[in-house]
């Protein structure tokens, strides 16, 4: 059974820096797209940065620049560095893990709220 087991979030004043982790068990996943989505309160969910098989990167405009994401396949684990964090990106953070639409796998989110 896979899971995914999310850590890293919690409370930071504007400017800040968090670094999340997703850890990921009951499989391999090397060849596995592991990135992130976030919801806010009222808003659908959306993706935040993402990194493919092959190490290739994606961010979402309004983070490039200041989220960095990374993975460590030995560990099956994926790391989001966010620095110079704004009051907008206050959120529920979500690990996810793919291959198809049919093999995907999300984690149970962890939270990050930035103060002014």
């Amino acid at each position: 059974q896979v899971q995914l087991a999310e850590s890293g979030g919690g409370w930071v004043q504007t400017g800040g820096s968090l670094r999340l982790s997703c850890a990921a068990s009951g499989g391999t996943f090397s060849s596995y797209t592991m990135g992130w989505f976030r919801q806010a309160p009222g808003k659908e969910r959306e993706f935040v940065a993402g990194m493919n098989w092959s190490g290739i990167s994606s961010y979402r405009g309004s983070v490039e620049g200041r989220f960095t994401i990374s993975r460590d396949n030995a560990k099956n684990t994926v790391y989001l560095q966010m620095n110079s964090l704004k009051p907008e990106d206050t959120a529920v953070y979500y690990c996810n893990v793919h291959k198809s639409r049919t093999d995907e796998y999300w984690g149970q989110g962890t939270q990050v709220t930035v103060s002014t």
